[in-house]
């Protein structure tokens, strides 16, 4: 709350230690920061590059399909 701005980040030390997660104040009526929510950042714990790792693949398949 004191940064009073979203802060992406992973906790080095208790229950989320290690985890990544997004944090946000919340704001009274006049803007001031008066609590703050947390979220686990279940998006930066996916391994993009194997997600996506069969593109190229995808991308054939789709092409092909058009030509039919």
């Amino acid at each position: 709350m004191q940064k009073n701005r979203v802060i992406h980040t992973i906790p080095t030390e208790g229950i989320y230690k290690g985890i990544p997660v997004v944090v946000t104040p919340v704001h009274d009526g006049e803007g001031h920061p008066i609590a703050a929510l947390g979220i686990v950042d279940v998006v930066c714990t996916i391994d993009l590059a194997s997600v996506f790792g069969n593109y190229p693949q995808i991308v054939r398949q789709v092409e092909e399909g058009k030509k039919r």
